[in-house]
């Protein structure tokens, strides 16, 4: 009886878990990419209508570097996903 369970685990499961690992890759990458738009939306309008305030250029830059991060970790997310696909 073990036997067969441990035949099932070798050859069924592999095959429901690839899946379901390149769905949350894909799911994850989405969810960066979009927080990565909004917040570079967000840092474009504060860095235009900062002015002549130093502290609002500052901060709008900040959250323009974290707006690239998230949109790296996001895009490197879907390229996760394609690798598993493609193995």
């Amino acid at each position: 009886m073990l036997k067969v369970g441990k035949q099932f685990l070798t050859h069924v499961m592999p095959a429901v878990i690839k899946p379901i690992r390149i769905l949350w890759n894909e799911l994850i990458g989405f969810v960066f990419i979009s927080f990565a738009v909004l917040l570079g939306f967000q840092s474009w309008r504060k860095f235009t209508d900062a002015g002549d305030n130093g502290q609002m250029v500052f901060w709008s830059m900040v959250g323009g570097g974290f707006s690239l991060m998230l949109l790296w970790y996001g895009l490197s997310s879907f390229l996760r996903a394609r690798k598993i696909s493609r193995s």
